[in-house]
């Protein structure tokens, strides 16, 4: 039997720059090919803004501005009980440029990138609403539970 674990609470940043979406690779080593929103969990005493700002940086060298929330986000793998609801905040990048020198201070996140929406339809990315949440004029939602995809 799995045992259910409490939610894992993370916030992530939707950051467009000339039409181009922020997305992180957050499986090291190539485990996967699946991209997503910069961002992770929150510490105790930490808001959720706080927690964009810095994970963002943590996973891409950047700093932000963040701004309204957009979207609550969750999702679970049955298989390990593990259950996670994001908040996503739309954030404004203070200076777009990669630092080539640049190491996820978790060595998680080895690949970062700026994508457009020509470029999305080339990969895999989660959640399945990033794409209407960057590119439409997608209005703040619950998106419901899901099951984790590697």
């Amino acid at each position: 039997m799995i045992r259910l674990k409490s939610p894992r609470i993370a916030a992530r940043g939707i950051v467009l720059h000339e039409n181009r979406l922020l997305l992180v690779n957050a499986y090291p080593d190539g485990q996967s090919d699946l991209w997503c929103a910069p961002g992770g969990g929150q510490d105790p005493g930490t808001s959720l803004p706080e927690t964009a700002a810095r994970e963002i940086h943590e996973e891409t060298g950047l700093h932000v501005t963040v701004g309204t929330m957009c979207l609550v986000n969750e999702f679970h793998d049955p298989a390990n009980g593990f259950h996670q609801v994001e908040v996503f905040f739309r954030c404004t990048v203070n200076d777009p440029r990669f630092d080539p020198s640049w190491r996820d201070p978790e060595d998680i996140v080895t690949e970062r990138g700026w994508f457009t929406a020509d470029d999305m339809e080339t990969i895999r990315f989660k959640p399945d609403r990033l794409f209407d949440l960057a590119f439409t004029d997608f209005k703040p939602q619950y998106d419901p539970l899901e099951e984790i995809v590697r």
